[in-house]
């Protein structure tokens, strides 16, 4: 008798869904609390507690219904074997259009198209409630319809542009890869990595938002000292319109190397008392780079890759020296 795997994953599956369920429910218990933590009495006002309070309770409720819709469907579609299903439909729609739907390479990508648009249709609702009910109702939401939409179109044609030639590259690897192909996908992967984390900011962010250089002024000079006493090579200092889209504010940095670059949110300046309530929260994000947290972070990322990649390049490699043949991944 075969091992029941498909049953064994979609198990596995809901048993996580109700353990971070649970964690939810704890989590949401602790939002219902009237009263503010002692650590805040002083910090906060009661007003901007409950501001907050209602506003948690409200993601809170939404996480649960998005969280149960996700389980329910994503079960499902592993259950009723709809992805196969649909592997089939879209190589036949490569057929229709005169294409060679044994090329892998283009038979994912027609699958992947059809798996994103029914991402983006059955994601839409809970994007469009999420931002124009739950955040509008707390004063959040500064977009407009033509806006979220424009962001959205904008993301599927970076797709469109980007993801084919990663997906063929990754097919191509996994075609020639063999005995350290886990090996071989984990390096295009890391190389990946750190290309997408340079030229986004530089290159996608900005299609996005508009980023101009912070005027010189006090403020300015401030940061600059901020940095200066710290070593941190700062080399730009932009201010982000995200007040375009919200009026939740923040402040980033980002480069390599002796090239950083520090980003303000507009809505970060506007809502501040003073100058020393900014460089407050820029202290923050350079205490992040003063201990290395963004380099361990993604030095564990890339470790944790590495194990789940390396258990298959040495089973290959196992069989390859026992003529055991291995099926392809």
């Amino acid at each position: 008798m075969a091992f029941p795997y498909l049953e064994a994953v979609i198990g596995f599956m809901i048993l996580m869904y109700i353990f971070e369920s649970y964690l939810d429910v704890r989590q949401h218990a602790a939002h219902k609390l009237p009263t503010l933590p002692k650590p805040l009495i002083g910090v906060i006002s009661q007003e901007k507690f409950e501001k907050s309070r209602a506003y948690s309770l409200d993601k809170s409720y939404f996480h649960f219904v998005h969280e149960f819709v996700t389980i329910l469907m994503d079960s499902s579609i592993l259950y009723f074997r709809i992805l196969p299903w649909f592997w089939k439909r879209s190589g036949e729609f490569l057929v229709y259009l005169g294409l060679n739907a044994e090329n892998e390479i283009f038979h994912t990508l027609s699958f992947l198209a059809g798996v994103m648009v029914w991402s983006q249709i059955t994601d839409l609702p809970f994007s469009l409630y999420s931002t124009f009910v739950i955040e509008a109702r707390h004063g959040f939401n500064k977009q407009t319809v033509w806006l979220f939409f424009r962001d959205m179109i904008k993301g599927i044609a970076l797709s469109i542009v980007i993801g084919p030639p990663i997906v063929a590259a990754i097919i191509v690897i996994v075609q020639k890869g063999g005995p350290y192909l886990a090996i071989y996908l984990w390096g295009f992967m890391l190389i990946l990595s750190l290309v997408m984390m340079t030229i986004y900011p530089v290159l996608i962010a900005p299609l996005f938002n508009k980023f101009t250089p912070l005027p010189q002024g006090e403020l300015r000079l401030k940061i600059e000292n901020l940095a200066s006493s710290l070593k941190f090579p700062l080399k730009k200092l932009f201010v982000v319109d995200g007040s375009t889209r919200s009026s939740h504010s923040n402040a980033y940095m980002y480069g390599f190397f002796k090239n950083k670059r520090i980003v303000l949110y507009d809505t970060l300046i506007q809502q501040c008392k003073n100058d020393e309530e900014i460089v407050a929260v820029i202290a923050h994000e350079l205490g992040h780079w003063k201990l290395n947290h963004t380099m361990y972070s993604f030095i564990a990322v890339q470790i944790s890759n590495m194990f789940d990649y390396l258990p298959g390049a040495l089973f290959d490699e196992v069989g390859a020296a026992s003529d055991m043949k291995c099926p392809d991944f």
